[in-house]
């Protein structure tokens, strides 16, 4: 019997409690990072984990999991395919220098064949090859074995990748050749099978190992067939990371002290597993979604026997997705702007209502859409149904703000292509607009473009993709024949098509290499790494923060920050702009508490127990039961036994004390080294009642 994904959800988080794993679930953080240097958006169940996969205790032991909501932003513009989302739930447990992967390969595969129930013959795996960084991973290639020995089936590991079963109909059922196929343990190279985030000195990383699901049919044709190709035949469903190694002063990799192991698995493709589905738009996550989209559109959802893509699947497809990332992107605080978080959010809503039009939705849609991905959701993350009103309102604003877009988009469509017709000047023929045209350069609110070059052009500023600038051009000619020759010119040319289509290809993947290559610099995840002087900035955002509150308005949040070595940025809710001699009080403040030489304690303790204590918290963050707590001042206190009362008696000398993982210096004074001192490099507004203030540790001589 299949599994439903709530189901699914609930096996994993009661499999991982049981014994003998004996793990402790922890909150799905929020999607916005708050203390954090380069991430846009948490994109993965590790991402808030960092602290403590570098050796810091967590407050609630050494086994832990979750189910932690994520968003990717690469690969928007592949969204409407079968395989890609933005966003996306990562089933995750991690081993925080407990057990090793001679324990976790057994125990996932007892949760996806026992648990899930998913067929062990259709399963296969890769590990790390090897290289001068570290050996092959022989220890994961005989856990293997012994694993699929268990469930009746002699693998064995292989050096050819491509030595695999011929391709197989899931409607006919388990051929017996793959089930007597014995190659599924494979090796790939470092770019496949390790796992670090960064090439610096102090950075973990390590082997993985990943987890393949035979689906069947080959999709995407390949020169080279292998379980991770793009054939889409394989989907990965899990993948262990053992994180063994950190980089030392050399770059050289070194064994790590405290081993840890990262599990992380895509609970969209496990459940496309489970319920034996190809298209995730019909499995239960997104089911209730597409049946509304086919009421607001009078039309259904349906695929084609040879799973050929067409624009009314995608765009089904498109609105499905993006509504369920807008609804947990406004869940979690983001709204729509022009600049980080906003800006996604904002692409994602516009991109959905162009494909809304495509399907010919005339009417505002996204709040039904809205109230649907709620009420699928509340039972699993609560704050959306507690946001409701909240992200109804700002989805629906923004959808009426960018009808009117999408009207001022057609209008200049319509001038563009008249221009087209009075550049024909007395051959106003349907051929001649067509081939005699296609490299003239139109001007048109001062830009000078060819017909290629202006498809782009309305994309990326009116959000109208190709398609829909051709088909607005089909209209067009198509109203010319008539008005002039009296007939209909029901098909474009295949030369205007191909060569609109061609620069618009080439302009977009100039656009998205560009894109991809900052969104990689910008998103590595964590902090931007692990050094000193990234360490000492963390603390004096938390100096920062405190010195803000006292001086300017105790009820001040943070809203946002970035910390990197060079500076530490820092939004937070106010009212209007700091003066100057508001910025030097503040800079003086924090660096009298440097001079102090204060003290920086780490505390576990209940969450209520910070609370009382008035710990700071980060904007829109749930918190475990138990929390990691750090305080600034000039207090006695033994860290390994003391009463929450021994704090509240000298909270005079407590300068700060937020919820935090850390890491931090052990006293302020450590800021100061080298004779550096805090100062502020620029405050400006970044919206309403929001401002931002970057600032660093500089050498007074500076």
């Amino acid at each position: 019997m299949k599994k439903s994904s709530k189901e699914i959800r609930d096996l994993f988080i009661s499999f991982w409690k049981e014994e003998p794993r004996n793990s402790k679930e922890i909150p799905s953080s929020s999607l916005v990072p708050q203390n954090d240097s380069t991430l846009l958006f948490v994109n993965s169940g590790m991402f808030p984990l960092v602290p403590y996969l570098n050796g810091i205790p967590h407050p609630l032991g050494k086994r832990i999991h979750n189910i932690q909501r994520c968003v990717r932003t690469n690969d928007i513009d592949e969204v409407g395919d079968n395989r890609h989302l933005v966003m996306f739930e990562m089933i995750g447990n991690w081993s925080l220098g407990d057990f090793d992967k001679t324990n976790q390969i057994p125990w996932i595969m007892e949760f996806f064949v026992e648990k899930c129930g998913l067929d062990p013959f259709r399963i296969f795996v890769s590990v790390f090859a090897g290289d001068e960084s570290a050996p092959k991973d022989d220890t994961a290639i005989e856990t293997w074995k012994k694993v699929f020995a268990k469930y009746g089936i002699k693998a064995e590991y292989s050096d050819n990748i491509s030595k695999l079963p011929k391709p197989w109909n899931p409607e006919e059922g388990v051929p017996e050749e793959l089930k007597n196929w014995k190659y599924r343990i494979f090796p790939y190279s470092k770019k496949k099978n390790w796992w670090s985030r960064a090439e610096v000195p102090g950075e973990i990383g390590g082997p993985t190992s990943e987890i393949f699901y035979d689906m069947g049919r080959v999709e995407l044709i390949q020169d080279v067939y292998h379980i991770n190709d793009d054939s889409g035949r394989f989907i990965e469903i899990g993948n262990n990371v053992f994180m063994e190694y950190k980089l030392d002063q050399e770059m050289k990799w070194v064994p790590l002290e405290q081993k840890n192991i990262d599990f992380g698995g895509g609970l969209e493709r496990i459940v496309l597993a489970c319920q034996n589905i190809s298209d995730p738009y019909k499995t239960d996550l997104f089911q209730n979604i597409i049946f509304k989209t086919e009421t607001l559109a009078g039309k259904k959802y349906e695929l084609s026997k040879s799973l050929n893509l067409n624009l009314e699947v995608k765009s089904f497809r498109v609105l499905a997705e993006h509504i369920r990332s807008s609804v947990f992107l406004l869940g979690d605080g983001v709204t729509p702007s022009n600049k980080d978080q906003g800006y996604i959010l904002r692409r994602l809503i516009r991109r959905m209502i162009r494909h809304a039009h495509l399907l010919k939705i005339q009417d505002n849609f996204t709040k039904s859409l809205a109230n649907v991905v709620i009420d699928d959701y509340a039972d699993a993350y609560p704050h959306l149904s507690e946001n409701r009103e909240k992200i109804l309102e700002e989805i629906e604003k923004e959808e009426i703000r960018f009808r009117k877009t999408l009207e001022n988009g057609l209008n200049n469509i319509n001038k563009l292509f008249q221009k087209v017709s009075q550049n024909s000047q007395h051959d106003i023929s349907p051929e001649h607009i067509i081939t005699k045209n296609l490299d003239t350069i139109y001007e048109l609110n001062g830009k000078k473009l060819n017909l290629g070059e202006w498809a782009f052009y309305f994309y990326e500023t009116y959000g109208f993709p190709p398609e829909m600038f051709l088909e607005e051009l089909s209209s067009f000619v198509n109203k010319v024949s008539l008005e002039n020759y009296k007939q209909a010119y029901v098909k474009i040319d295949d030369q205007l098509v191909s060569t609109i289509i061609e620069k618009f290809k080439y302009l977009s993947e100039q656009h998205r290499i560009n894109s991809k290559a900052s969104a990689e610099k910008k998103f590595l995840g964590g902090l931007a790494d692990t050094s000193d002087e990234t360490t000492k900035l963390h603390t004096a955002h938390h100096l920062l923060l405190a010195a803000i509150q006292k001086l300017l308005n105790k009820d001040i949040k943070q809203r946002g920050s970035n910390i990197t070595s060079q500076r530490l940025r820092m939004d937070f809710n106010f009212d209007r702009k700091l003066t100057q001699d508001e910025i030097e009080a503040i800079e003086n403040l924090v660096n009298q508490k440097i001079e102090e030489s204060l003290p920086v304690f780490r505390l576990e303790m209940p969450k209520v127990e910070a609370e009382k204590l008035r710990a700071q918290m980060e904007f829109g963050q749930r918190y475990p039961e138990i929390v990691s707590v750090y305080i600034i001042g000039n207090i006695k206190l033994d860290k390994e036994k003391y009463q929450i009362s021994e704090i509240i008696e000298q909270y005079d000398k407590v300068f700060s004390i937020e919820f935090c993982a850390g890491p931090h210096v052990s006293n302020t004074s450590k800021l100061s080294e080298g004779g550096k001192k805090f100062k502020v490099f620029e405050h400006v507004s970044i919206g309403a009642n929001l401002k931002r203030i970057k600032a660093g540790l500089i050498s007074v001589s500076k």
